[in-house]
């Protein structure tokens, strides 16, 4: 592998002090690719409008082609954190805008590209901010294929196409997790519920080795949704974590029998088209959640993902 400098006449990404991963990396092919340390990209998906493109402007790598907003990863920099970056500085995304559900990884040894798949959860208008950009769009994921795109993402995009519509959710039975751990749930389970959310929150933000839930990619984010009875119900909102964690970790405070309610989500959930994963070690609880068409983990599974 060599690390090049840019082209002559290229500008600085971002304009001032120049990052160490702003660089080419050319393979001992000769092939060249932009990123000292990778590079990561923003799959943006509002459901109302489509993917968020960039048009890419002439100078760049495939100039004139349509693409994510993107680039460089940082030195030391997370992929999450690198397409939020690389995706505000290009086309204006807001803070909490978007959550991620999914990063695929392309992965050739001496360079790799991480697409981050979020969703819009706070609609915005795309802002054309730096001189890499010829314009920006929302184009329907139906019409996208009919662009023409950089050669990196028209080979990405119909294995990412295939999966947008795949929306994992994972239904918490809280008693029969708290109950697993001998912690001393007994005298406050008021606590209990919150220490539980607080590392739901936590797993929710890191996410998931996609092989937890036996899909294919590197890491998913699914939905959370915890369901808590009795008293154990006077658990806040704000327990499910800050305002990113919280668009993704619901708490659903059962009026009655908890098992009910989990029954009652899992349905709702798997006719809003949901692929639901129901944490419990429950066995007639499993029998009844299988039925309503999900499918069921113990409780040790989750355990062992939760820090």
């Amino acid at each position: 592998m060599t690390i090049l400098p840019p082209l002559p006449g290229e500008p600085r990404r971002p304009f001032g002090p120049r990052d160490p991963g702003d660089a080419w990396v050319v393979a001992p092919t000769g092939e060249r690719y932009w990123g000292r340390f990778g590079a990561a990209g923003l799959l943006a998906l509002d459901p109302a409008r489509g993917v968020l493109l960039q048009h890419r402007v002439e100078w760049s790598d495939h100039g004139g082609t349509w693409a994510l907003p993107g680039g460089a990863r940082h030195e030391g920099e997370s992929a999450v954190d690198a397409a939020r970056r690389e995706a505000r500085e290009e086309a204006g995304l807001p803070e909490r805008a978007v959550t991620p559900r999914f990063l695929s990884v392309v992965d050739l040894g001496v360079w790799s590209y991480t697409t981050l798949v979020g969703d819009v959860v706070v609609p915005f208008e795309p802002v054309i901010s730096d001189r890499e950009s010829l314009e920006l769009a929302w184009v329907p994921a139906a019409e996208v294929a009919g662009y023409p795109l950089h050669p990196g993402f028209a080979a990405s995009w119909p294995r990412l196409r295939g999966l947008l519509e795949h929306r994992p959710v994972i239904v918490v039975d809280a008693a029969n997790v708290i109950g697993a751990a001998p912690d001393g749930w007994w005298r406050d389970r008021v606590a209990a519920a919150r220490r539980l959310l607080g590392r739901v929150a936590a797993l929710a933000a890191r996410g998931l080795p996609a092989g937890a839930l036996g899909l294919s990619e590197d890491r998913w984010f699914p939905g959370y949704r915890v369901v808590v009875e009795a008293a154990a119900r006077a658990v806040s909102d704000e327990d499910a974590g800050d305002s990113v964690t919280s668009a993704t970790v619901g708490i659903i405070r059962a009026p009655g029998s908890g098992d009910d309610a989990i029954v009652a989500e899992t349905e709702r959930l798997v006719a809003a088209g949901r692929a639901v994963t129901v944490v419990t070690s429950d066995r007639g609880l499993t029998q009844r959640v299988v039925a309503a068409g999900a499918s069921a983990r113990r409780v040790h599974w989750l355990l062992d993902l939760l820090v």
